[in-house]
């Protein structure tokens, strides 16, 4: 395996230092290292924001995206189609904030200090009652029904494009929104029969 050395920086993710990422002997460092960066780009801070719906800790979110970029770039040479790159890496890194979630680990790789300065404007999420008791639902919805209502509202996926991240059937993502849409609108009190997913 060789090196590349990779550092991932911008104002959504603030980390303390260049992180080498290890790649397979197939294939390009130069096309895998084109690749990570166009999608550290196009998808670093949105990857962030949507990692802070499954983890309060805004370092630990910084931490889970880091390691999924780690993992892309590990695996990068199995992706034989590299417009399917987002949606492997929104899948690691959805995987990875259930697993941080599920041993209660408060970073992968190391414990930072808490992050006590003010957030950036672009960061900070200024919540109304209502919007807090939404996130409050849809965090108390099972792991599957909320990484598709997620998906599917926020990130604005369609029904393929859940399906392609979570590797599950369309069948499987409509049952999974429906049934998540349904325990929302009934935790809320609202009617959610119209909603189409």
């Amino acid at each position: 395996m060789s090196g590349v050395g990779v550092l991932l920086m911008s104002d959504a993710m603030s980390l303390p230092s260049a992180v080498s990422l290890p790649i397979a002997a197939s294939g390009s460092d130069a096309d895998v290292d084109a690749l990570v960066i166009r999608l550290f780009e196009e998808e670093g801070r949105s990857l962030v924001r949507l990692v802070r719906l499954f983890v309060d800790d805004r370092n630990a979110a910084e931490d889970l995206v880091q390691e999924g970029f780690i993992r892309l770039a590990r695996s990068a040479h199995r992706i034989q189609d590299h417009s399917k790159a987002a949606a492997y890496l929104r899948s690691i890194v959805l995987n990875l904030a259930r697993d941080h979630n599920r041993r209660g680990l408060v970073s992968l790789r190391h414990h930072l200090p808490t992050d006590d300065r003010r957030a950036s404007t672009e960061d900070e999420i200024v919540l109304r009652d209502d919007q807090r008791a939404v996130i409050d639902v849809l965090r108390g919805l099972p792991h599957r029904q909320r990484v598709c209502v997620v998906l599917r509202y926020y990130e604005e996926l369609g029904i393929d494009g859940i399906a392609e991240t979570l590797g599950i059937s369309r069948n499987s993502v409509k049952t999974h929104l429906r049934r998540g849409l349904a325990a929302m609108g009934a935790a809320l009190g609202v009617d959610v029969d119209e909603v189409e997913p």
